[in-house]
């Protein structure tokens, strides 16, 4: 253990001022480097994604594909992505300290969810640049109703970036939205047992097995029936595979990406997402 932290802090000598700023954050930051160790060099999962997943996601929604709100959606991507394009800002995976920005795929799927299923309270793990959030906090602006908690940490030996978090969400949007600053290892239980019951949760924080599986094994008994989880990036850890494995019986929808740019380290150059809806009545979970 002991061997390992001297490598890590040889590796980053600015964790020592992430020590400084934060010491509970930086040592649950080294905590999950040293844990998540043993799912290196894992193969990934064979997931088999379903290349008309939009349709199939809008027939559970109840609503009819091609529809009005994805078309909102594509008018919309361009005017938030114009500012960070003349600024010549990097988006895009791996843009952001080694993360990357909610590709067009992942927060159209969300934006659809939200038009269509008009939830109050909503959570998402990890902001970056606030691209997903922004489009969460227009959607429910466009209902009418709902709000948006998003939790996320910024990069420890980032410093630089810190700034820039949520640098995309519109000074006319942030009545909807609080921000919570923190890693969801500390901060997603208090936050749920405060809000007590969500309608949709967003995974895009850090995508380890580890992880996901902690955000997701909280929020469920969280989330109400017929609410909604969409996690980003699943091809990157068995977490999404083997939280539906608690739940046999269950079909689930795994969805291409979309990435700005091809990524040949990802699933098909593109990457995966999943959306999970939780079934009514509660234990009776329907997962797409």
């Amino acid at each position: 253990m002991i061997e390992a932290v001297l490598r890590y802090l040889g590796k980053a000598p600015q964790f020592a001022r992430a020590v400084a700023t934060d010491p509970v954050e930086a040592w649950l930051h080294l905590q999950t480097k040293l844990a998540e160790r043993h799912e290196r060099g894992r193969q990934p999962y064979p997931y088999r994604p379903d290349s008309d997943w939009e349709r199939r996601l809008h027939e559970v929604l109840g609503a009819a594909w091609p529809c009005v709100s994805a078309s909102e959606f594509r008018s919309l991507w361009p005017e938030v992505m114009s500012p960070f394009e003349a600024r010549r800002v990097q988006i895009g995976r791996g843009a952001f300290a080694g993360w990357g920005d909610g590709d067009p795929g992942f927060v159209r799927a969300i934006w659809c969810v939200i038009r269509h299923s008009r939830p109050i309270a909503i959570v998402e793990t990890g902001v970056a640049r606030g691209f997903t959030t922004r489009f969460i906090l227009e959607a429910l602006e466009r209902n009418g109703a709902g709000s948006l908690w998003s939790i996320d940490l910024p990069p420890p030996l980032h410093p630089e970036l810190h700034e820039q978090i949520g640098a995309a969400v519109s000074r006319d949007l942030k009545h909807r939205w609080t921000y919570v600053k923190g890693s969801s290892r500390r901060r997603l239980p208090d936050l749920l047992d405060q809000l007590k019951q969500i309608d949709v949760f967003v995974h895009d924080s850090r995508h380890s097995e580890r992880n996901v599986r902690f955000e997701l094994d909280r929020v469920w008994s969280a989330l109400k029936p017929g609410g909604f989880v969409v996690v980003d990036d699943i091809d990157m850890n068995w977490g999404f595979h083997t939280f539906m494995e608690a739940f046999p019986g269950n079909r689930f929808l795994m969805c291409y990406g979309e990435p700005l740019r091809p990524d040949p380290t990802r699933f098909e150059g593109r990457g995966l997402f999943g959306i999970a809806q939780k079934g009514e009545p509660a234990g009776a979970n329907r997962v797409i």
